[in-house]
């Protein structure tokens, strides 16, 4: 018999990469990450613009490489976001105490711990830091799917 063409979008179109999301967000957080650090440490102060430019920063990125326009993709740009944001200030923190305790960059990140890690974060950690990390997450959500792509059907999802 005959069945007439269906009208059902793909399930995983080949346009779609969440792997060279993933790649292409990471790089843009790190990136944006070490803008925030050099800039911090530069002028003296903390910026919090700079982790709304990382959620942007992110969320095109994964937006521009991935094609993506299912929710993994803006799930991935918000955590990426988050991600860089946390990383500069980590990475602004460990560069001041470096310089106050005369150690190169490289020797204070060789003996970074994770539970120093924490404590540099929650140190130098203010309540407006909650404002523009949320206000990251959001751009990096926002902006990581592709715009007028269709959502997913609600039953298709895998």
């Amino acid at each position: 018999m005959n069945n007439p063409p269906t009208d059902v979008a793909p399930l995983a179109p080949e346009s779609h990469n969440l792997p060279i999301a993933l790649l292409a967000g990471a790089a843009a957080a790190a990136i944006g990450a070490a803008l925030w650090a050099l800039i911090t440490v530069f002028s003296g102060m903390q910026i919090g613009w700079m982790a709304i430019g990382i959620g942007f920063l992110v969320g095109y990125a994964v937006r521009y490489f991935g094609k993506g326009s299912d929710p993994s993709f803006q799930i991935l740009g918000a955590v990426l976001s988050l991600a860089g944001c946390l990383a500069g200030n980590l990475l602004a923190a460990c560069i001041f105490a470096s310089q106050q305790q005369h150690l190169p960059l490289t020797g204070f990140l060789l003996h970074l711990t994770p539970s120093l890690a924490v404590r540099l974060i929650v140190d130098t950690f203010s309540g407006m830091d909650l404002l523009f990390y949320g206000i990251a997450v959001y751009e990096g959500y926002k902006f990581s799917r592709v715009p007028g792509a269709p959502a997913p059907a609600a039953g298709l999802s895998a």
